[in-house]
């Protein structure tokens, strides 16, 4: 295949927000350049699957800037898995965004899905990136253009928590991810991930050597070069650089959707995903002695936030806590990559549950928020100590969260439980008790603030001042998306094959 149809994708996700400007004043039309643009984009990944599938990478170089710094995409294992789902995900958010937008009236609603589009081309740039300096592009774009939908409302509850969120995002890329990618530079020559060698990373040669004398003279800045990535790359919600993304919430619920299964989040833990596994590698983590406290900080990460959402009534600031804790599963799984008795022996374990984790919480996730506007459109409600049975109202809207809640928790059959049982395999092979207590007990946790909900909904009897008769499904364009997405985390769950190849075609 033809590597130049790698732009594809992105051709399409750059022209379909001018688009929408273009046919602003007929929303169906603006909708329908959505829907085709999704469509188009994921059919465009899409013809790659049997390449990747077979150990093909995909690269093209667009132009450079200087000497070994270019822009530049490829496509492989681990890239195309977030360049399938933002796209099709964009798709069912489409529906979901007409009926909300409209059943409430939004103003300003060109502008909102102006920048949805482009979220989404930002999405795919970072999937496709080929080096740090590709991915520090797109991954600004997704932050600048997410700012207007933060603060979509124009209030003051959303222009402080939109501020928050830009003080966030953008101050930790410029005080530390731009300080990281200069001094990859440096010790490199050059900003290229290692597509190919898991194991030795950008940093070092194939016979262990280093790339370049300052390198092998001053080893720490190695050390210090992986700090400023994680600190930089803070869409990934690690503590303490999460508290942008509750605060977030301000904003629609659709865009919550966006921000915390898939365009923000997913960069975040994609990105960190993509520097530790082709950019520092196994020798580099267990050498340095990286990859240890980096899993303690997404163990502490997972329980805490966990502990938090259990103290939530507002049910956006529950799915928020949530976003946190299960973030750092992608984390914990990567992480442990270094914490073998070998560095040339990578935890693969517990990085397939790592990276099977980025789909299958897509999924899940994007379906709990679809669940949240749906509820609040049909009723306004937001506290879910006022949602004592209303399933029996929207049985569809609450049995699609309940499925979905599911894969967060990690029971069988649905998507979480794949996740989770290969990086409590992984954890177990370090011999890291903290980890696997931390795992453990997320799990209880995740049903202690999941199950609640549902059993309120469907079990307790309503307040007789709420008169929930009046209530009803909110308009089918949400519903069918929500119901379709918790469908999908089931089948993820029945058949993890679908991500789980891509996966070993990456780590091969």
């Amino acid at each position: 295949m033809n590597s130049y149809l790698l732009l594809l994708p992105l051709i399409v996700t750059f022209i379909a927000p001018f688009a929408i400007l273009l046919t602003g004043k007929n929303q169906n039309v603006r909708e329908g350049v959505s829907f085709a643009a999704a469509a188009l984009a994921f059919l465009g990944v899409a013809c790659f699957i049997p390449d990747v599938l077979s150990g093909v990478v995909h690269q093209v170089d667009l132009f450079t800037i200087l000497p070994g710094i270019t822009v530049s995409f490829c496509l492989d294992g681990l890239g195309i898995i977030f360049a399938l789902i933002a796209p099709f995900l964009w798709g069912f958010a489409t529906s979901y965004n007409i009926g909300y937008m409209r059943t409430l009236q939004e103003h300003a609603q060109t502008r909102y899905y102006f920048c949805f589009a482009v979220a989404i081309f930002g999405a795919v740039g970072v999937a496709m990136s080929a080096n740090v300096f590709t991915l520090y592009l797109f991954y600004e774009i997704i932050s600048i253009f997410t700012y207007p939908l933060v603060a979509h409302h124009e209030d003051e509850e959303a222009f402080t928590g939109a501020k928050k969120y830009m003080v966030y995002l953008m101050g930790t890329s410029k005080l530390f991810l731009l300080p990281a990618m200069a001094l990859t530079y440096v010790l490199v020559g050059n900003l290229d991930f290692n597509l190919t060698d898991m194991v030795h990373g950008i940093f070092r040669n194939a016979d262990g050597s280093y790339k370049t004398a300052i390198a092998a003279a001053n080893p720490w800045l190695i050390q210090l070069t992986y700090v400023l990535f994680i600190a930089g790359l803070a869409k990934a919600a690690l503590m303490p650089f999460h508290n942008w993304l509750p605060s977030a919430m301000v904003a629609p619920t659709p865009v919550s959707a966006l921000l915390h299964a898939v365009a923000v989040v997913k960069a975040g833990v994609f990105s960190v995903s993509r520097v530790i596994l082709s950019g520092f590698g196994s020798s580099a983590m267990h050498d340095f002695g990286l990859s240890l406290p980096t899993a303690y900080v997404a163990a502490f990460t997972i329980v805490v936030a966990s502990l938090i959402a259990l103290t939530k009534d507002d049910i956006k600031a529950r799915l928020a806590y949530s976003t946190v804790s299960q973030l750092s599963y992608v984390v914990i799984g990567v992480a442990m990559i270094g914490l073998t008795y070998n560095g040339s022996d990578p935890n693969t374990s517990a990085v397939q549950g790592g990276l099977l984790h980025i789909g299958n919480h897509a999924f899940g996730k994007i379906t709990l928020f679809f669940g949240a506007g749906a509820i609040y459109v049909a009723t306004h409600l937001k506290a879910i100590s006022k949602m004592n049975g209303l399933g029996r109202r929207m049985p569809w809207t609450f049995g699609a969260f309940g499925l979905a809640s599911l894969t967060m928790i990690g029971m069988p059959p649905v998507a979480g439980f794949v996740s989770k049982w290969y990086l409590l395999g992984g954890a177990m092979t370090t011999g890291q008790l903290i980890l696997v207590t931390a795992l453990l007990c997320s799990t209880i946790l995740n049903a202690g603030y999941f199950v609640p909900i549902f059993y309120r909904a469907f079990f307790l009897k309503p307040d007789p001042e709420a008169n929930i008769e009046q209530y009803k499904e909110a308009p089918m364009c949400m519903v069918v998306p929500l119901v379709f997405t918790s469908l999908v985390s089931l089948l993820l769950g029945i058949y993890p094959q679908i991500f789980q190849n891509f996966i070993q075609a990456f780590m091969r």
